[in-house]
């Protein structure tokens, strides 16, 4: 008696649209596949925490295997395969993947789901690559805190008053939500622990400067609740500049398309993402931003059985494209999962629609904007949302407990609790 074969399913990348997308798939009839360069899935909202060490790096994220094994028997069909992508013959439906001992998989697919994710955009600004510190992962996010560290020791036995003052100024390019929290985090790191940490540098105010290029912060967000970021980050003692276009970073500072210099010995760009460059290796038809253009039903344009989901899919919304944030790329991972289970069913795909279910930032303590459909919320009632929201969606329960825990010892005693410089290679 012959076995009936069942559907392979090859999702690439295991971020919030590929774990949403397996746990649709999971139980389903087809073997899925799991693919990634790391062996986890990192909740992104909460790197601008760990870089500015408020929670430990390894608490904002779960081995794959481990997510798997707790959808219990309904994972019997889910695999994992940690592997670089090399390349894909779509004719032929092979996904060729290199492994950790650096041979070539050749994998035959029946349905592809592509969302490997996005790196930050530099917009080509010189400089910026080299220069700024970026924040897409998390060992960029211990870099960045063990840089922050450094410089305040650095500071801390450095005679000059002027280079003592460039290792404690720190510039954020962008006034997204990252920028936002990021600076505002900075700016509490700084008059917090670290000010208590280094009593001989006399901190009475951070030194923290938010560039952001549009006539305002958070764009997309209501503008009462823009105004309330920008006055509660300045109140903070964030100095926030709009207008400011970086035409070029250095190694201490960034320059203004008008001429403006700043100095700091930290840059950090938070302006902007873009599709992570696989797609263009894969030769996929792409929007100006790296991103790959989709049919409705999140289908490529050239291939019915490759998905597209997540921030390397272009996916409109009432016209527009669709942010390249954490509750789009569930959404698109969802849908993209329930297309594959109707093709396999011989049913017709259907066209995805965006259910907006708002927006939402931290500035600080009992400080956050929120935007939920009509409901605008700032201060301590978005705050409280922001941190129900943020709990709900980390995965695992000991990420949440341990992140809790630090969040509380935060709120009431003002301690950062990990302020540690690790070593990430021999060389540091």
């Amino acid at each position: 008696m012959q076995h009936q074969h069942k559907p392979r399913v090859i999702i690439v990348g295991a971020g919030f649209a590929g774990i949403f997308a397996a746990r649709e798939l999971a139980g389903g009839p087809c073997d899925v596949l799991i693919i990634d360069r790391n062996n986890a899935h990192t909740f992104l909202p909460l790197l601008y925490q760990v870089a500015t060490a408020a929670v430990e790096s390894e608490h904002i994220a779960a081995p794959v295997r481990g997510i798997i094994r707790a959808l219990g028997r309904r994972a019997a069909n889910l695999d994992f395969l940690m592997a670089e992508v090399k390349n894909v013959d779509f004719d032929a439906r092979l996904f060729l993947a290199q492994g950790q001992d650096g041979d070539i998989l050749s994998l035959p697919y029946d349905y592809l789901l592509l969302a490997p994710g996005s790196v930050t955009n530099t917009f080509g600004v010189p400089g910026a690559d080299q220069y700024a510190f970026s924040l897409k992962n998390l060992e960029e996010a211990v870099r960045l805190r063990n840089h922050i560290l450094r410089s305040f020791e650095a500071a801390a036995w450095t005679r000059d008053p002027s280079t003592r003052l460039n290792h404690l100024c720190f510039i954020v390019v962008g006034g997204g939500p990252t920028g936002v929290e990021l600076a505002g985090a900075m700016a509490e790191l700084m008059t917090g622990a670290l000010r208590r940490d280094f009593p001989r540098l006399g901190l009475s105010r951070p030194c923290v400067t938010l560039l952001e290029a549009g006539d305002g912060l958070l764009p997309g967000f209501p503008d009462s609740l823009r105004a309330y970021a920008q006055k509660k980050l300045q109140r903070m003692g964030v100095e926030v500049r709009l207008k400011a276009q970086v035409s070029r970073v250095f190694p201490k500072g960034v320059e203004l398309k008008d001429g403006t210099v700043f100095h700091a010995a930290t840059t950090v760009w938070t302006a902007g993402v873009k599709g992570e460059p696989v797609a263009a290796r894969l030769g996929l038809p792409q929007a100006p931003n790296g991103q790959v253009l989709a049919l409705p039903t999140l289908q490529s344009r050239d291939y019915p059985e490759v998905f597209l989901a997540g921030d390397i899919c272009r996916a409109e919304y009432q016209g527009r494209p669709l942010p390249m944030f954490g509750p789009p790329a569930i959404q698109e991972g969802r849908h993209a999962a329930a297309n594959i289970l109707r093709l396999i069913r011989r049913q017709d795909p259907q066209p995805f629609r965006y259910f907006d279910k708002g927006m939402m930032a931290t500035i600080g303590k009992r400080a956050a904007v929120a935007k939920l459909g009509p409901l605008h919320l700032k201060g301590l009632p978005a705050w409280l949302l922001w941190l129900a929201v943020h709990l709900t969606y980390l995965i695992g329960f000991r990420n949440r407990l341990f992140v809790l825990a630090n969040w509380a010892v935060d709120y009431f005693l003002s301690e950062r609790v990990v302020r540690l410089i690790t070593r990430q290679n021999p060389q540091e």
